[in-house]
């Protein structure tokens, strides 16, 4: 192997050229402006629309909305640590380290719980790119840090599961 696929004594990982790539930009541009797109749905369109919707509707998009915020700061963060790496600014350790804070965990949500209907289209966009977004940024992770996790149960639905956190979510007021 020749000098210009190491780095370190260690092999490049493709993942690790992708963080580095114009790949990782369009990732974190396409990150970024969903965040933005959220942001801005939720504190304009969406709040008025919520006061339309009914009360088990309302309930569901509080829930929701509170998914759709932590899943994108979720993202927003750890895209901001791998442009950190990008930039020089931290090392893979340090990345590695402050990584461990973030949450990358699916959440999960059930496109059969009562109330799912009412939800505007723009609204539901946005939860189905976030959950793709998600699940593109789980599977880099897992190539970057070498988790073992199972990517085919990332995709995978628990109802039971997301049916129970919408309750706790709901009671929990």
């Amino acid at each position: 192997m020749n000098d210009s696929n190491r780095q370190g004594g260690e092999t490049v990982r493709l993942a690790e050229r992708r963080i580095f790539s114009d790949s990782f930009r369009e990732l974190y541009a396409t990150g970024m402006t969903l965040v933005e797109d959220a942001a801005g749905y939720l504190d304009g369109e969406g709040r008025t629309a919520a006061r339309q919707l009914s009360q088990v509707s309302a309930t569901l998009y509080a829930a929701e909305s509170m998914r759709l915020t932590t899943r994108l700061m979720q993202i927003a963060s750890w895209l901001l640590l791998q442009r950190a790496a990008n930039a020089g600014e931290m090392t893979r350790e340090q990345v590695a380290t402050e990584k461990k804070k973030v949450n990358l965990d699916a959440a999960v949500s059930d496109r059969n719980a009562p109330g799912w209907d009412g939800l505007s289209e723009e609204f539901l966009d946005l939860v189905d790119r976030s959950l793709s977004l998600q699940r593109l940024v789980q599977r880099v992770d897992a190539e970057l840090y070498g988790q073992s996790a199972d990517l085919e149960d990332l995709d995978a639905e628990n109802p039971v599961g997301a049916q129970m956190d919408l309750l706790r979510t709901a009671f929990s007021r």
